[in-house]
């Protein structure tokens, strides 16, 4: 099947995979772009669970403040290497949990990764962390969570 530059930019738009990646999955999914977003999904998971286990003792935390400082979410997210975690898509993806500890609590990590994204529900959070694994190569884990309210009081 012939696939067109248009069609790798539209994948590559929507997932952010690599051109080789959005080439061979629209060729496994015979032009269909859905289909290819499904197979770039498999792939994903298929590299994530490889990673799995791997230490995570670099990172970063980050703080999100809501409401007029009236709840912050705090996130610990961890990764292999410093390099990794200065990465522009690492940071995002730590800015991004910060935003959904603070609009959703959570009572541990385990709990958190379950939760459906707050920007789109079709995706858990831990769907999220696994697409920036495929993309860096890197075990990334979920250290330590937190939100506090004004007010108030922790049990």
């Amino acid at each position: 099947m012939n696939i067109s530059l248009e069609q790798i930019k539209k994948l590559r738009t929507k997932t952010k995979a690599g051109v080789g990646d959005c080439r061979q999955a629209l060729e496994e999914a015979k032009g269909d772009l859905k289909k290819a977003e499904d197979w770039l999904k498999s792939k994903g998971l298929k590299s994530a669970s490889k990673r799995e286990g791997r230490d995570t003792c670099q990172g970063l935390i980050e703080a999100y403040t809501h409401a007029g400082g009236q709840v912050v979410g705090v996130v610990e997210l961890l990764c292999e290497t410093d390099f990794v975690a200065l990465n522009e898509d690492f940071k995002n993806l730590a800015h991004e949990l910060a935003m959904q500890m603070a609009a959703m609590e959570a009572k541990n990590v385990a709990a958190f990764l379950k939760q459906n994204w707050i920007r789109d529900e079709a995706k858990t959070i831990d769907d999220l962390i696994k697409e920036l694994i495929s993309k860096t190569g890197e075990n990334i884990t979920v250290g330590q969570i937190a939100q506090f309210k004004l007010g108030a009081k922790k049990k």
